[in-house]
């Protein structure tokens, strides 16, 4: 590939890690609302947003030929809908962990995400550990249960996100579809529940959405783009670098979220999370740089090819 589209790939994958990154900064701006009703408004913008996006680039009858090859396949419709039970549990989630001051917790979940993907790998796809990804893994454990221990808290919430986003990558290579299909039919399937939701809080008067335009209908409005704006960004980056490129860059939203938890919002973070994120960093370290060798191999393998 073309050097200038390796650096376009480079600044289209750090833009979306850096927007998941100050992502927290939006869901502030909506802590007076329930988590629910901001997940509700998420899904269902989210979703026309994204059909919007189908319009307007011409995907639309591909989509449609796509969503119908799908359909008649039970199994890969079963995974799809395991998939979205998995990625609106981890969006609620991490919502509500942002709008509870728990900004900290999130960043140490999807440090140790990749881990628990490689680990997921392991027991469903049969995949094998090398002896540096073993050491990466217990170095992170290590790095939990110290935190667990000093702290006398186990932190589920970091646990909860690492796991479902890990089982929702897992399923998502499993299922095999294009990203802005499975994104939409996943949006579109949690939209059913989503919409029947936040019609009856507004029924109830309970609702935070009004049409007078005020600052919260603005940033409700809102959620669908920047929640699928980093997403298309992340696609554009990942087609134009290597995989090893793609693991490093990662780790800016995990760092961009600890710095806005620990310097902004002022969340504590004593010596214990300290130690305990560092030795987490360290069997990052060793994760990444075990993977980098053998990645560079294959992808001199497929140049030569």
């Amino acid at each position: 590939m073309p050097n200038n589209e390796r650096v376009k790939g480079i600044g289209y994958a750090a833009g979306s890690y850096l927007l998941w990154g100050i992502l927290p900064i939006y869901w502030k701006q909506l802590q007076s609302v329930s988590s629910l009703q901001v997940l509700g408004h998420r899904v269902v913008w989210s979703l026309v947003f994204l059909l919007l996006l189908l319009v307007i680039t011409g995907g639309l009858a591909g989509f449609k030929t796509e969503v119908q090859g799908i359909s008649r396949q039970p199994r890969k419709v079963f995974y799809i809908i395991v998939a979205t039970i998995m990625l609106n549990f981890n969006w609620g989630l991490y919502i509500w962990a942002v709008n509870s001051d728990r900004i900290v917790q999130t960043s140490l979940g999807y440090y140790i995400n990749p881990l628990v993907s490689v680990l997921l790998g392991m027991f469903f796809l049969r995949e094998r550990l090398s002896f540096w990804q073993w050491v990466a893994f217990m170095l992170a454990g290590f790095g939990v249960i110290g935190l667990t221990v000093e702290t006398h808290s186990f932190p589920w919430v970091s646990i909860s996100l690492a796991v479902t986003f890990g089982f929702y990558g897992l399923l998502k290579k499993v299922i095999n579809i294009g990203a802005i299909t499975g994104l939409t039919l996943e949006t579109a399937l949690a939209a059913v529940f989503a919409l029947t939701y936040l019609l009856y809080v507004n029924a109830t008067g309970s609702g935070a959405f009004h049409l007078n335009l005020s600052a919260t209908t603005f940033w409700l409005l809102g959620a669908g783009v920047v929640t699928a704006t980093p997403l298309i960004l992340f696609g554009a980056g990942a087609r134009r670098l290597p995989l090893y490129a793609v693991g490093f860059l990662q780790y800016i939203s995990p760092t961009m979220a600890l710095l806005l938890g620990v310097l902004v919002y002022h969340e504590p973070f004593s010596r214990a999370h300290l130690l305990s994120f560092a030795v987490i960093w360290v069997g990052l370290a060793v994760f990444s740089l075990a993977h980098t060798p053998l990645l560079l191999r294959k992808q001199a393998v497929g140049q030569g090819g």
